[in-house]
């Protein structure tokens, strides 16, 4: 390979190059001159199609450089030999480094995390993170508040049965039940307990009263919507009408228009492939409605509430914890579009497996795995979250639950997080003998398990979006539970790219975008178009005083 002196003396102006360094870093220093030091570039667009085709991250190839770098000094006279210090597989902290170069250098587990890491001594306890993650007296309250015209609406009459299908992991289906019961409500159909799909990911056979309380289930919801275990004899045969697929947004006029008619007495109203597509704007009653199914008519088994309830109880010996919930799963990562931060031959591995299920790819925008995370659409690594539980003020003290399934790259994907935060534990970690067994292959179970304990955490956090992201943003606001975090992902890029900012001003950033606004505030200023499963305010819940 071809590469001009100058091109190393314009990025590394403080280092001298040993050339018995490897090919792979002369090409990767090439490819960040390009990106950092020609400006205005028109030909940009096909260096990033060269990283891609070639299965190079230049920023993650950073990580092996020291060991070809040393810092230049000026002409002097030799000092006493000593013994060299041990050579440490971390960037330089020199600033002439691209912060941004930095930051996702380091997110290799392989690499300490001073190179980006935020300088702040771990404080001998987390009175002060505690203080701060306190939400306070809640100033709402849960407050289904039915208008009288929604509890006249059901009455008895001829029985035409719904059944539904939902498909997808645990809490996509969850959304999906919630919106089959919302259905049978508008068009006055008498529903069967949802039958849920084989996930062929997960491979989950377990039924819905594995998982859920089905008696619970019916007698929560029985003022609103008729439900059945199974259909009656007199409809085992008789003929499934499969209803109409469901557009996006689809309110409440086009499911009347398009589901009565397909009701009968003498035929079942088969629902399936409806996932997400219910309007989110409803009627007040029916926003209430979703609420009291997803908070309320919702239950685990209690076997499991009981199982997860121990979790619990362990988690909080010591005091309250912080629960996350990490997607690092290989699917995540080849379904976003985006770079582990495992290193060059994790990436290589992620590329194949999305060139060969191109269909698994959720976003179809043209964008590079680095513009897909420097425009906050990749899911957090266990490094960028230390990072920010640092910027948040936790301590090594802190104690953490971390729910999701095998992360990518094994143990060491979580490293950099444990590394910095030792009590970290999960469900297979806190479990005595026998008290998981039998459930590796019921990952719903699991799941489950995982909501239970992060639903009751004092803080929750997740790496990035997704069902039970949502699903418990908005239980544990219902609930009146802790402090929700969601990280803005675009504004963290931001602030560990920022050269101009110090470690200082980076935590205390960190802190302030972070800040919820009070529950009064939300209720004054909530969208009431936005999913109400996320966001339970204002139409179920209402001031204290109301």
């Amino acid at each position: 390979m071809i590469m001009r002196l100058e091109s190393i003396g314009v990025l590394f102006p403080d280092y001298t190059f040993d050339w018995r360094g490897s090919q792979q870093i002369i090409k990767s220093i090439y490819t960040l001159r390009n990106l950092f030091v020609v400006k205005g570039n028109k030909n940009t667009s096909k260096v990033s199609e060269a990283i891609e085709r070639n299965h190079v991250d230049p920023f993650l190839h950073f990580r092996h450089a020291k060991a070809d770098f040393r810092q230049a000094k000026e002409p002097e006279a030799a000092p006493p030999a000593a013994e060299p210090a041990p050579r440490e597989p971390a960037l330089p902290s020199s600033p002439s480094l691209p912060r941004i170069a930095r930051h996702l250098a380091s997110a290799s587990p392989s690499s300490p995390r001073a190179a980006r890491r935020l300088d702040r001594g771990h404080t001998a306890d987390d009175e002060e993170f505690w203080t701060w993650a306190q939400a306070g007296p809640p100033s709402v309250r849960r407050c289904l508040d039915f208008t009288k015209l929604y509890r006249t609406e059901l009455q008895d009459g001829p029985r035409k049965y719904m059944m539904a299908i939902v498909s997808g992991g645990l809490n996509q289906q969850r959304n999906q039940v919630v919106d089959a019961v919302v259905i049978a409500r508008i068009i006055g159909a008498v529903l069967v307990v949802p039958v849920l799909q084989v996930n062929q990911v997960w491979g989950d056979e377990s039924e819905f009263e594995d998982i859920f309380d089905a008696g619970w289930f019916k007698e929560t919801l029985k003022d609103d919507v008729r439900v059945v275990s199974s259909l009656p004899a007199t409809h085992l045969m008789k003929r499934r009408v499969r209803a109409p697929v469901m557009p996006f947004d689809a309110g409440e006029d086009w499911v009347r228009s398009n589901y009565v008619n397909k009701l009968s007495t003498s035929s079942v109203l088969l629902l399936r492939a409806f996932d997400s597509r219910l309007a989110k704007n409803l009627t007040s009653d029916l926003q209430k409605l979703r609420c009291k199914v997803a908070f309320e008519a919702l239950r685990f088994q209690p076997w499991i509430e009981e199982l997860a309830n121990r979790f619990v109880k362990r988690m909080k010996e010591e005091g309250p914890y912080v629960a996350l919930h990490l997607r690092l799963e290989k699917d995540v990562w080849v379904r976003t579009g985006c770079h582990s931060g495992l290193g060059p031959q994790s990436d290589i591995v992620i590329a194949n497996e999305r060139a060969s299920k191109p269909q698994f790819l959720t976003s179809r925008t043209k964008l590079t795995p680095q513009q897909r995370h420097i425009a906050g659409l990749c899911p957090l690594n266990a490094n960028e979250i230390s990072w920010m539980l640092e910027g948040l003020g936790a301590s090594k003290n802190t104690r953490i639950y971390w729910a999701g399934g095998e992360p990518f790259g094994g143990p060491n994907a979580l490293e950099p997080l444990r590394s910095q935060f030792p009590k970290l534990s999960n469900k297979w970690d806190l479990a005595r003998p026998g008290e998981l067994e039998g459930l590796k292959q019921k990952p719903s179970v699991l799941a489950a398990v995982d909501y239970e304990v992060c639903l009751k955490s004092q803080l929750f956090m997740a790496s990035h979006g997704g069902n039970m992201a949502r699903s418990l943003q908005g239980h544990r606001t219902y609930m009146g539970y802790g402090k929700p975090i969601r990280p803005n992902k675009r504004m963290l890029v931001r602030l560990f790219t920022n050269n101009a900012l110090s470690d200082e001003e980076i935590k205390k950033n960190i802190k302030q975008i972070h800040t919820e606004p009070s529950d009064s505030a939300l209720l004054s200023h909530a969208n009431p178009n936005r999913d109400v499963i996320a966001f339970p305010i204002p139409h179920c819940m209402c001031t204290k005083e109301k």
